[in-house]
C-alpha cells in the first residue's frame, strides 16, 4: 500500500537561526520529520525550552506553539512502503523513550562548516537527525551523509514533492480545519487602530 511522511523546512526567525542563515545564504534552516500531514507527529532536534538556546536536544514539535509559531516553511512528502515507514517509526520511538540521552550537536555545526564528515554518538542537529531518519527509507535514494546534511540538501531530492509553502500556521490550520490563531501582536494592533477612534 504504502504511506507517506513529510519533511518540513522552515524559519523560525530566531536570532540562532538568523546566524545559520547568514552562513547558508539560505532561508529555511530548520529541518523536521512528520509521519501525518496535519503535523501532529512532528520530530526534530532542537531548544527543549523556548528561552534557552543551549539546552537541546531531540524534541516532539507543536507546530502552533513555541519557536515556530511565527514560522514560514516549505512542506515536501515522500511516499514510502510499509516497511520503510515502520522502521522509520521505531527508531522514532525509540528515541522519544530515552531522549534523556540525546543531546543537540551543535560541534557538529562547525564540522558542516568546514566540510568534514563526523559522527557523535547520541548527539544531532536537525537536519541531521532528518537525514539519518531518511536514511532507512532507501527507495528516497537520499545521497548526502546525515553528518554533513543541510536543510536545502532536501529541496534537491527527487523523491520529495514540494506540497505548500508560505505561513506554517495557515498550513496547520487548513490541515486541521482549526481557526488560524490570531497573535497577540495582531490584537494589539487592532486595539491601537480602535483606540485611534475614541
Amino acid at each position: 500500500m504504502g504511506k507517506k511522511v513529510y519533511i518540513i523546512l522552515s524559519n523560525t526567525g530566531t536570532l540562532f537561526s538568523k546566524a545559520i542563515g547568514m552562513y547558508t545564504k539560505k532561508e529555511l534552516n530548520h529541518a523536521s520529520i512528520a509521519f501525518d500531514e496535519e503535523l501532529n507527529e512532528m520530530y526534530s532536534f532542537g531548544r527543549k525550552s523556548d528561552h534557552n538556546p543551549f539546552n537541546g536536544g531531540f524534541i516532539k514539535e507543536n507546530p502552533i506553539k513555541g519557536m515556530l509559531q511565527r514560522a514560514t516553511c516549505a512542506i515536501y512528502e515522500c511516499a514510502v512502503t510499509d516497511s520503510e515507514y515502520l522502521r522509520m517509526k521505531s527508531i522514532i520511538t525509540q528515541m522519544e523513550q530515552q531522549q534523556q540521552l540525546y543531546k543537540y550537536n551543535l560541534i557538529g555545526l562547525v564540522y558542516v562548516a568546514i566540510n568534514i564528515e563526523k559522527e557523535r554518538e547520541n548527539a544531532f542537529f536537525c537536519s541531521q537527525f532528518v537525514a539519518t531518519i531518511m536514511k532507512e527509507c532507501p527507495s528516497s535514494q537520499f545521497r548526502v551523509a546525515p553528518p554533513l546534511t543541510q536543510p536545502y540538501h532536501f529541496e534537491q531530492l527527487s523523491a520529495l514533492s514540494l506540497t505548500f509553502k508560505g505561513d506554517l500556521q495557515t498550513y496547520v490550520s487548513g490541515k486541521r480545519k482549526v481557526e488560524k490563531p490570531i497573535h497577540v501582536s495582531v490584537w494589539r494592533k487592532y486595539a491601537l487602530s480602535i483606540a485611534s477612534f475614541m
